[in-house]
């Protein structure tokens, strides 16, 4: 107990307060954010139906979602740990994961709904699918968390919430566009049909433009955010240079964790397991119980993952209001 105390106190001693930031600067750090959930999106909203389309057994779909989360539960971690220690003088602190994680979702943003497109077997174009799908929540993971730790790094504790608020407003809002891409194309005149086992190009398309979304806005954070160099970061979060680097196991962490870490924890493990099932039968039970059809292949059921996506959009508008309403809670 002691020893905490001296540790606090040195941290005081050495600390300078962050400085406020233009709102300007706020919205850029997280602009980069609508551009990564537009990714998260078009996966959550569309690869239920994608991989049903290609193939596979609607009872088995779990098990294409398993390996993301998974993937995210190593993946976030590393990247918080690896980017603590990484500094390089053009890009910074947090960007070069950013920019690493952008570039790969792109990629895999682009081959994902081809899976069907590319002469396999069905078993072989659902093998791709279910890669590709790993490597997208990897690289979309690796590219968020940045966006989460550059307000942590930068922004001090009155504009923190704004800044969160911001985040969440973009967040948001990137999610109701992947959501009616499909739709909106398919007014457009773009297919919403096509042969057996393989996706439309109106989901096709919309990944494609989600893509392109993506690597605009992250560029817009890797160009015009400037991160705090080492000795300005050190400042700023009281680290004193001749400070030693204690190496704590996660379980200790867990131990002093806070009541309210637990309880927002607790919210989050239900509200995950719900949408995990949203999203992974959503286009089938709303093609089966509104168009009346379980066949991939049929225009019904591509109709259906349409209106799907436009119902997945209604709960994005919600949040993006909510979001607002949060940025005006002091």
């Amino acid at each position: 107990m002691l020893n905490e105390n001296v540790v606090k106190t040195n941290k005081k001693r050495f600390r300078q307060e962050l400085p406020y930031l233009p709102i300007s600067t706020i919205w850029l750090i997280s602009f980069g954010f609508l551009g990564v959930q537009m990714a998260f999106s078009l996966q959550s909203s569309n690869m239920g139906r994608i991989f049903q389309t290609i193939g596979a057994d609607p009872t088995k779909l779990g098990f294409f979602f398993i390996l993301p989360p998974l993937a995210g539960l190593i993946v976030q971690p590393l990247v918080g740990y690896f980017s603590d220690r990484t500094w390089m003088p053009r890009l910074g602190r947090r960007i070069p994961y950013l920019l690493v994680g952008a570039i790969v979702a792109v990629i895999v943003m682009c081959l994902l709904p081809n899976a069907g497109s590319f002469g396999f077997s069905a078993m072989a174009a659902m093998t791709f699918g279910a890669i590709t799908i790993l490597f997208m929540d990897v690289s979309s993971n690796v590219a968020m968390q940045p966006f989460k730790m550059m307000v942590g790094d930068m922004v001090n504790e009155d504009q923190k919430g704004f800044a969160y608020s911001i985040q969440s407003f973009l967040s948001n809002s990137g999610a109701v566009l992947a959501c009616i891409f499909p739709f909106v194309l398919t007014a457009l005149g773009v297919s919403n049909n096509a042969p057996t086992g393989v996706v439309p190009q109106s989901v096709v398309v919309s990944f494609y433009v989600g893509a392109v979304v993506l690597i605009i806005c992250s560029l817009f954070t890797i160009f015009k955010v400037k991160e705090y160099s080492p000795a300005e970061y050190a400042s700023y979060h009281g680290i004193a240079k001749d400070a030693n680097k204690e190496n704590v196991n996660v379980f200790k962490l867990l131990q002093k964790a806070p009541k309210v870490f637990w309880t927002v924890t607790l919210v989050q493990l239900f509200c995950w397991m719900g949408f995990q099932y949203l999203w992974t039968y959503g286009t089938g039970a709303v093609a089966l119980n509104v168009w009346n059809t379980s066949a991939p292949s049929s225009s019904a059921y591509q109709a259906a993952g349409n209106w799907f996506g436009i119902l997945s959009a209604v709960q994005s508008v919600a949040a993006v209001l909510w979001s607002l309403v949060l940025s005006r809670v002091p």
